[in-house]
């Protein structure tokens, strides 16, 4: 009866290295399972941060060109009005600025 009760023994250690070795095997596949779910999970929220981010670029990207469209005119606008004014100057002091140098260069000096 010892014989056969060793042998019970035994068989019961295995089955129950058996069992817990599935038990391991379990847990290690519903790791791995929850792994790739919390990945793809991530992956989604990136994805979704990434297309939040770049329409907001291209929406100040548009807001700022349109400014940058207007500053460009009214900048243009600006330079035209300074050069008018430049000119309507030099056109009214250039006749002194003429007699001025003629004045000079024909001066005589010793």
């Amino acid at each position: 009866m010892d014989a056969s009760r060793g042998r019970n023994g035994i068989q019961l250690l295995l089955t129950a290295e058996q069992e817990a070795q599935q038990i391991v095997n379990a847990a290690r596949n519903a790791k791995l399972a929850r792994l790739k779910q919390a990945k793809e999970e991530a992956e989604k929220e990136v994805a979704e941060f990434r297309a939040q981010m770049e329409a907001d670029f291209q929406r100040k990207l548009a807001e700022s060109s349109g400014d940058s469209g207007a500053n460009v005119k009214r900048l243009e606008k600006e330079t035209e009005a300074k050069i008018q004014h430049l000119k309507t100057e030099a056109d009214r002091i250039s006749h002194d600025v003429v007699d001025m140098l003629l004045k000079v260069v024909t001066s005589v000096r010793y």
